[in-house]
């Protein structure tokens, strides 16, 4: 039974994970979620606000504030944006994950990131379990893509890369299995964003 407040999903929907800060949300999240969506044929993606990265010193502004900013974003009813880490008590990606397919059988999750975040996802809590849990759709992002493909995870999970013609089948694969696609650069980020405020 799945909790009050928490986003809908049956067995067999390809859902896409993109979680963050979003402080802000801006023009680059929504072109990677529609870029996620073409390009590993996802039914939904759901953003997943956090309520504070541990790999950043800075903290985030109010979750209430970054949540409505993003909802103000978008417009395209398949992609979700959620406080699911808040409502679950969950800090960190590898226990949201598990968290998530406990609540969600049969879903088909999809860990979607950057290549900027590819380049230290080394770096993250339990990073080799959230790979052996589900699959991964890594997307370009500008002046990371030579570093994402040289990383220390990338050539940790060289054998479970698979080509970008494969893209579309990522949410189908048994993981470990991941995918680094080319897209349409955007300049925009969070951190710029709140430079200029």
């Amino acid at each position: 039974m799945i909790r009050a407040g928490l986003p809908v999903a049956v067995p067999g929907m390809r859902v896409g994970l993109l979680g963050g800060s979003f402080d802000p949300a801006h023009e680059g999240h929504l072109a990677i979620t529609q870029a996620a969506m073409r390009r590993f044929r996802l039914d939904r993606v759901w953003w997943l606000v956090s309520p504070g990265n541990p790999l950043k010193a800075r903290g985030p502004a109010p979750m209430p504030e970054r949540i409505a900013h993003a909802r103000r974003l978008l417009d395209d009813p398949r992609v979700v944006v959620t406080d699911i880490e808040r409502r679950l008590g969950t800090r960190m990606t590898a226990d949201t994950i598990a968290a998530l397919r406990r609540l969600y059988p049969g879903v088909r999750f999809v860990w979607l990131m950057g290549s900027d975040n590819l380049v230290q996802f080394h770096r993250w809590d339990r990073w080799k379990r959230i790979a052996a849990a589900v699959p991964i759709g890594v997307l370009a992002r500008p002046g990371s893509q030579t570093a994402a493909r040289h990383s220390v995870a990338a050539q940790a999970m060289a054998q479970a890369r698979l080509p970008q013609e494969q893209a579309g089948t990522l949410a189908l694969r048994r993981p470990p299995a991941w995918v680094l696609v080319n897209l349409p650069m955007s300049p925009q980020s969070s951190t710029a964003l709140r430079a200029g405020r």
